[in-house]
C-alpha cells in the first residue's frame, strides 16, 4: 500500500512528459481506493520539476531499495 509522502519510481515513461521509466518521485496525492496518485519529482538540487497523476499500475514504491542515486552525465 503505497502512502502519501512515500518514495516510488516509475514503471514506465509517462507519455506527454518529460519523465521516464526509473524516474523516483514523492506521492503528495493518494487518490481513492489507490487507483492513482499525484506524484511530485524533483531535481537533486531540491527543485520541483513538476507534478504528475499517475495510476497505481504505473508507479512501485521505493521503500527498502538500497540503491546509490545515479546521475546520468550523458543526459
Amino acid at each position: 500500500m503505497i502512502k502519501a509522502l512515500e518514495r516510488v519510481y516509475l514503471l514506465e515513461d509517462l507519455t506527454g512528459t518529460a519523465f521516464v521509466k526509473g524516474d523516483v518521485g514523492t506521492v503528495v496525492a493518494v487518490y481513492p481506493n489507490q487507483k492513482g496518485y499525484e506524484v511530485e519529482f524533483f531535481a537533486l538540487d531540491g527543485t520541483s520539476l513538476g507534478v504528475e497523476t499517475v495510476l497505481a499500475h504505473q508507479v512501485q514504491s521505493a521503500n527498502g531499495i538500497k540503491k546509490v542515486l545515479h546521475i546520468d552525465i550523458a543526459a
